[in-house]
Order: structure tokens, then sequence, then C-alpha cells
């Protein structure tokens, strides 16, 4: 069979416009069609729509989310206000975000603040009896700086498989303190920190002269500020808030020291 010839000379009437190109010029589309090079027009993507799947529903590598758990922060220079023979303590924190309702522990105090001694901001007992997970009646060594109700933990130390060492505390509440006894005691339960409650402890048996630690609850103390852009002309602010102590100050100060800090009552699980 012999070759096809080139064209070089011949003319095609293009299937659109049915006008006469040289041969050599024309081309074809995608339905078919022979058109010259002017009239090409490519395939509208529209024509050929990408099949909807549905869209994945999960993955194959997961790990639960895991929540971020409250913190301690520092305070200021001095951070405590006292005044002569009032139980009331002023804390300055701008920019806290703490709520009233709040319990709040105490940390790293080094010196008595208004005559008041540090154990007295820094509450810790030991356990005077082993408890289980049931126990609502706990008996302490010394609750007497502890307030009347409130929340306070109970530290343990657990080991994991690897060998490392950590806190697993439980936090209980309480709502009463007599004779070294907390009393109407809810286990393994949590207190509100910045407004929010943490997830719950677990109730767990502890050891005679397992370590106790308490807090305080706060009252937030709304202070009216200029507003330095204009409008409104002021702003409420919430810097500092307050709590009730056993003991009366003696003297009025502001004190404390440096390095101080303040957070939720169970501060976390922490590696050791």
């Amino acid at each position: 069979m012999s070759n096809f010839a080139k064209g070089k000379h011949a003319l095609f009437i293009s299937d659109r416009s049915g006008l006469q190109f040289p041969y050599k010029e024309m081309v074809k589309e995608w339905n078919g069609a022979r058109v010259h090079v002017s009239e090409y027009e490519p395939k509208q993507p529209q024509l050929d729509p990408k099949p909807i799947v549905g869209d994945p529903q999960g993955l194959s590598h997961v790990r639960p989310p895991k929540k971020q758990l409250p913190t301690t922060d520092f305070l200021p220079d001095n951070p405590f206000s006292t005044v002569n023979t009032s139980t009331i303590v002023t804390v300055s924190e701008p920019n806290s975000a703490r709520q009233t309702g709040d319990t709040l522990r105490i940390y790293n105090l080094n010196t008595p603040v208004g005559g008041v001694a540090v154990s007295t901001f820094q509450l810790e007992t030991t356990l005077a009896a082993a408890i289980n997970a049931t126990t609502t009646s706990i008996l302490v060594n010394d609750s007497s700086q502890f307030p009347a109700s409130g929340y306070f933990i109970v530290e343990k130390v657990d080991t994991s498989s690897e060998g490392y060492t950590y806190y697993n505390n439980e936090v209980i509440q309480y709502t009463g303190n007599v004779a070294h006894t907390f009393t109407g005691c809810t286990r393994g339960t949590n207190a509100k920190t910045r407004g929010s409650k943490p997830v719950n402890t677990t109730a767990s048996a502890h050891p005679l002269s397992a370590k106790v630690r308490g807090g305080y609850s706060i009252t937030m103390i709304p202070s009216t500020v200029k507003n330095p852009n204009g409008m409104p002309a002021t702003f409420t602010e919430n810097n500092s808030y307050k709590f009730s102590l056993i003991n009366a100050a003696t003297v009025t100060e502001k004190a404390g020291g440096l390095w101080v800090s303040a957070g939720p009552i169970n501060n976390g699980v922490e590696s050791r």
C-alpha cells in the first residue's frame, strides 16, 4: 500500500466554520472535529468533573487529645498585703484571669507576712491514719490552720511500668474541719482554677503520714481604671484578690518577697 500524500498544496474544509484552510494547518479537537489552528478550542474541564467521594473520617495513626493541666504562676514582688488585727490577705496578681471561687495554693513563700507564719499561708500536714478510697472523715495531725471548708490534696507517688516515679495526687473536698478531722469529704474531685474545673482526680487509698496540702478560696477585687482611649471613660480590672486566714495579722505590711508563686491546689501530675 502506498503512503498518503503530505498535502503540501492541498486545502481542507473546517468542520466548525466551513471555511477553506491549508490542509497542513488543520488540527483535530477532542470531539473528533477537524478545525483550523485558529479555531481550536480545548475541552471544557466541566465536561469531565472529578468524582466526588466521601471525606476521610479518621486517621490511621492517632493519639487522644491531651488537655493541658493548670500550672502555677509567679506573683509580683511582695504580693501580699495585710492589715493589723485582720484575717483578710490581699494578693496582687495583675492580669491573672482568676475568678471568684477559685481555690488557690501558695508556693515558695519563705518569710512570714504580717506576723503570720508561713505555715498558715502554705497549708500542710500529714495523715494521722491510713485511709481507703471511700473514707469520708479524714484524720490528720494538724488541721488548725486549714479553712473550715474547702479542698485539700493527699500527695501520692506512684511508679510507672518503666520505673519512673510521678505524683498521682488526689483532690478531696470537705465541708467540716473539727478536732483535726476533715468531715463530709467528697473523694476524687478537683477544685476550680481560673473559673474552670480540671478533670477529676482518682479516689484511692493513702498510707499513714501521707502529705496533705490545702488552699484558700479567693474573691476577686475589682478596681475602676481610667480608660486611656477615652470611651468608655473607665473600665473595670481584676488585678488583685483576697482570702481569709485563720490567724489575724499583727502587722500592717506589704510583704512576701520574690519568687512566690500561686496556682491550683493540685499542680498537675509531676514527674520526678
